[in-house]
């Protein structure tokens, strides 16, 4: 297992990380920046990468009760309808109107200046104390217009929230899927939500990936697999190395709970803000496909042949955000530490999200040295994600590749020439160990193996 980290990093530590390694960027920063939205760099791209396949693995490499699907961002205008989102899916939004003229959502400001969400008292703007307008609703679907005229009948939404794409589908993947109940539906895909005050860097955004999950259970199940799904998704983030300490389970309050929901549960962790969701466990019931039968005509239901049983599946969903797990597992892979006197920062991350799993260092730029790296490159290469790193002193080469992330270091120095071995640098140990060129790759993949089969490896 990894170290514990020596200090809890601010989020201002993560953000200038992100900047300075290539993980995350201002969108449109040439021009200023765009309010809550963000751009990935490379090391970010693969980061991503890495929490989505994790994420496919658990819901179809390793089970054989869950499909995937891919549906469109742009739905029918009658799917918001059915679902209630053009309706009720809005905040209470209270303007300043002193200096500032900020918008604010009043039930956080209300939460936060009073302590309690219901709280009688007056609120003033959290930015200049101004007078804050009386709340209006405030519909968080972004709107856009399809077809070359812009009039009500063209009227179309960029989703807020992948889910309505798989009830809608629900049919089609019964005609094709050979599956029953109880079995699930997954898809990863971007949504849109026109938050009033997002915020906390990529916490809460406009734009923003999310990772669903709808498992349709018989009615009579719907209570234990609820069980089985929270449990599933806590073990997902301990298994890639979140401490147990830093996650909770939830329970949401019957005041809490979703119109549909007879049960809602949040994974939390504990960002540098504070105890926070990272996603959802839900017991929707049989809202959706009602809802959805009704708007359209169309008989969403469950035919046992075998039993002769009609039902409208419950609905069990898992509903976690891309963008959340990185910053969980960026934060909780952060340390720094000393070493001979000098601060190391280091990204502990678990070596199946690494955006590397290897790289590869000529010790110098002459001798040699980087043609014999080159070739020991292309055969670590040939087993996992590696780069290679020529450039600047082999101390900052190795600082460079602990902020990325990058489990292990190969060295290519005069004794690889001289005898054919090379130096092997563990990231979290710092233990250096010789070992033969030609057995650098096998090596490696064999210790990457052992973090797949090992799920708390790290």
């Amino acid at each position: 297992m990894a170290a514990e980290p020596a200090t809890e990093p601010s989020l201002d530590e993560i953000v200038a990380l992100c900047k300075r390694r290539g993980f995350v960027f201002q969108t449109s920063e040439i021009y200023g920046g765009l309010g809550s939205t963000y751009d990935y760099g490379h090391y970010g791209v693969l980061l991503r990468m890495n929490v989505k396949d994790e994420w496919w693995r658990s819901m179809l490499r390793d089970r054989d009760d869950v499909v995937a699907i891919d549906s469109a961002i742009l739905q029918h205008p009658r799917t918001w309808e059915a679902s209630g989102h053009l309706e009720g899916f809005t905040d209470p939004l209270v303007q300043c109107l002193g200096k500032c003229k900020r918008r604010w959502r009043e039930d956080h400001v209300r939460s936060e200046q009073l302590g309690a969400e219901d709280a009688q008292g007056e609120i003033v703007c959290p930015n200049c104390g101004g007078e804050l307008s009386p709340p209006r609703q405030f519909n968080l679907m972004f709107k856009t217009h399809m077809g070359p005229v812009e009039d009500s009948g063209t009227e179309v939404f960029l989703r807020p929230e992948t889910a309505q794409g798989i009830f809608v589908n629900f049919k089609n993947v019964l005609g094709f899927a050979r599956k029953k109940p109880p079995f699930g539906i997954a898809q990863i895909g971007k949504s849109f939500r026109n938050e009033i005050t997002p915020g906390n860097f990529v916490f809460r955004m406009r734009e923003f990936e999310q990772m669903e999950m709808e498992f349709f259970v018989p009615p009579p199940e719907a209570e234990r697999w609820h069980e089985h799904w929270m449990e599933q998704r806590m073990g997902w983030y301990t298994d890639l190395g979140i401490r147990p300490d830093h996650l909770r389970l939830r329970e949401h309050g019957a005041e809490e709970l979703s119109h549909y929901s007879s049960a809602t549960s949040d994974v939390e962790y504990l960002f540098p803000m504070g105890w926070s969701e990272l996603e959802g466990i839900a017991n929707r019931g049989d809202f959706d496909l009602t809802q959805h039968a009704r708007f359209s005509s169309e008989k969403l239901e469950y035919f046992d042949q075998a039993t002769g049983d009609r039902y409208v599946p419950y609905v069990i969903e898992p509903a976690a955000g891309v963008d959340r797990a990185m910053l969980a597992f960026m934060v909780d892979a952060y340390d720094v530490e000393e070493v001979e006197g000098r601060k190391r920062t280091v990204l502990r991350l678990h070596p199946r999200l690494a955006p590397n799993k290897a790289a590869v260092l000529p010790l110098v730029s002459k001798e040699g040295m980087p043609e014999r790296a080159r070739e020991v490159f292309g055969d670590v290469r040939a087993k996992m994600p590696a780069e290679f790193d020529e450039g600047g002193s082999i101390g900052k080469r190795y600082r460079r590749q602990d902020e990325i992330g990058t489990p292990w270091c190969i060295t290519i120095d005069g004794d690889t020439l001289a005898d054919g071995t090379v130096t092997l640098r563990d990231r979290d140990s710092l233990e250096q160990t010789r070992v033969a060129a030609e057995e650098i790759a096998d090596l490696l993949a064999d210790r990457l193996d052992q973090a797949w089969t090992s799920p708390k490896l790290a």
